[in-house]
C-alpha cells in the first residue's frame, strides 16, 4: 500500500472526528478569506468614490478628526464645521473653483439619510450632473429637494413626491442620473434652505475645489491657508489618509480571524495526537516491516497537510459566499453609513485563493509537527506492546 493511500484511509477512518476537525480549519479560513476579500474591494470602492468627487483640493476645518476624512470621501456627515464667510474669503482666489457643502443627517421615509446643502448651479457644473427624472432647482433658495437614483429606489420616490425633513415638507423636484458615486444615495437641497432647516445658519461642513493648473497646486494651497484658518488636502493626500485608516481596520479584523485559525490549528494537534495513541500498534507494525522514522513522520505530516488542503479549499468557498452575502447586506442596510451608492461585493482574486489555500496547508502541517515527531519516536517494541 503506498503512502498516499494509507494517509487517505487513515484520514477518513474516524468520520466524525474528520468532519469536526475539517470544520474548524474551514471556518477559520473562511473568516480570513471573507475579511480579505471585502477589505480589498472596500479599498477599491473608496478609491473610486474619491475619484468621483472630481475635486483636486478638499478644504476642511483645521481641527477635523482624522476619522472624519473617511466621512468626507464617503459622503457622510462630519461633526466639525466652518463659518460660511470662510468660503466668501477664498472663492475669489484666481484659478480655483470652489463649492461649499453642508452635510447633515435626517430620517426620510423612516430611513436614515444624508442631506447635503449645496449651491445649485455651481454644484451642478462642478459635478457635471444630469437629470434622469423631473427638473433641477430653478433658484438658489427653492424649497425643494433633488435626490440620487439609489436614494429614490430605496425609498420608492419619484419626481413630484413629497418628503418630510425635520417636520418640513419638500417636493422632490427631480432625480439625478446615475453617477456611480455617493451622490446616488444622497438628498440635496439649496444651501440656504439646508442651513435654515438644520439650524446651521452661517455654517458649512467643508469645501471642494478644482484648480486650473495642477502644477501650481502648492501655490493654491498656500493661498487658501493664507486667506483663512483651514486645513487643505489634495485629493491624493486625502485618499492616502483614508486608505491608511481602512488598512488599520482591516489588519485588526484579520488578526481576529487569525485567532480562529490558531484555534483550528490546536484542533488539528489534538486530532493528530489522538491518532498517534490510537494507532500505536499500526505504527509498530510499520516499523517492524521496515518503516523508518522519516516514513512515519511523513505519514502524519501528510495527514495534517491534507486537513489544511481540504479545509483551505472549503474555507475559500465558504469565505467567498460569506463575503458576497455580507456585501449585499452592507449594500442594503449600511450604505448610508459606509459607502453610499456603492456595493462592496466580494471580489474573487486568484492570487488570494492560492495564498489562502497555501497558508492553510502550512498552518495545518505546522500543527502536525509535534504529533508526527511523537509518532516517529516510538520504537517497534513500545508500539506493538501498547495496550
Amino acid at each position: 500500500m503506498n503512502t498516499l493511500k494509507l494517509v487517505t484511509r487513515n484520514l477518513f477512518r474516524q468520520k466524525g472526528r474528520f468532519i469536526f476537525t475539517l470544520l474548524g480549519i474551514s471556518i477559520g479560513m473562511a473568516s480570513f478569506v471573507a475579511l480579505l476579500s471585502l477589505g480589498g474591494n472596500m479599498r477599491g470602492e473608496v478609491t473610486r468614490q474619491a475619484e468621483a468627487m472630481g475635486a483636486n483640493l478638499m478644504i476642511m476645518p483645521e481641527d477635523i478628526c482624522v476619522f472624519n476624512l473617511v466621512a468626507i470621501v464617503t459622503g457622510d456627515t462630519i461633526s466639525e464645521s466652518l463659518q460660511y464667510d470662510v468660503f466668501e474669503k477664498i472663492e475669489g482666489i484666481e484659478g480655483i473653483t470652489i463649492i461649499p457643502h453642508l452635510t447633515q443627517k435626517a430620517a426620510v421615509k423612516d430611513l436614515p439619510s444624508v442631506v447635503v446643502g449645496v449651491l445649485p448651479e455651481e454644484t451642478r457644473k462642478f459635478r457635471d450632473w444630469s437629470m434622469a427624472e423631473g427638473e433641477y432647482f430653478a433658484s438658489q433658495d427653492e424649497h425643494a429637494v433633488i435626490i440620487g437614483s439609489d436614494f429614490a429606489q430605496r425609498r420608492d420616490l419619484h419626481a413630484g413626491d413629497v418628503v418630510t425633513v425635520r417636520e418640513e415638507q419638500f417636493t422632490v423636484k427631480g432625480i439625478l442620473s446615475l453617477t456611480q458615486s455617493n451622490d446616488d444615495a444622497t438628498m440635496f437641497m439649496p444651501l440656504p434652505v439646508a442651513q435654515r432647516v438644520f439650524e446651521k445658519e452661517g455654517y458649512i461642513s467643508y469645501m471642494s475645489a478644482k484648480v486650473d493648473n495642477i502644477a501650481k497646486m502648492e501655490y493654491y494651497e498656500a493661498a487658501i491657508v493664507g486667506a483663512a484658518n483651514v486645513q487643505v488636502s489634495t485629493d491624493e493626500q486625502l485618499l492616502s489618509s483614508v486608505l491608511a485608516i481602512l488598512g488599520s481596520v482591516n489588519i485588526t479584523l484579520q488578526l481576529v480571524a487569525a485567532v480562529a485559525l490558531i484555534a483550528a490549528a490546536f484542533g488539528i494537534i489534538n486530532t493528530m495526537m489522538t491518532a498517534v495513541y490510537e494507532r500505536r500498534r499500526e505504527i509498530g507494525i510499520l516499523r517492524a516491516i521496515g518503516g523508518n522514522n522519516g516514513a512515519i513522520f511523513k505519514i502524519f505530516i501528510l495527514e495534517s497537510g491534507l486537513y489544511g488542503l481540504l479545509g483551505g479549499v472549503t474555507g475559500v468557498v465558504i469565505g467567498y459566499l460569506a463575503s458576497t452575502v455580507a456585501g449585499d447586506f452592507i449594500s442594503q442596510i449600511g450604505a448610508n453609513d459606509l459607502l453610499k451608492g456603492a456595493s462592496p461585493e466580494a471580489s474573487l482574486d486568484i492570487n488570494l485563493v492560492l495564498a489562502a489555500i497555501a497558508f492553510s496547508v502550512v498552518i495545518s502541517a505546522g500543527a502536525g509537527l509535534y504529533p508526527a515527531w511523537k509518532a516517529a519516536k516510538l520504537t517497534p517494541v513500545e508500539a506493538i506492546s501498547y495496550e
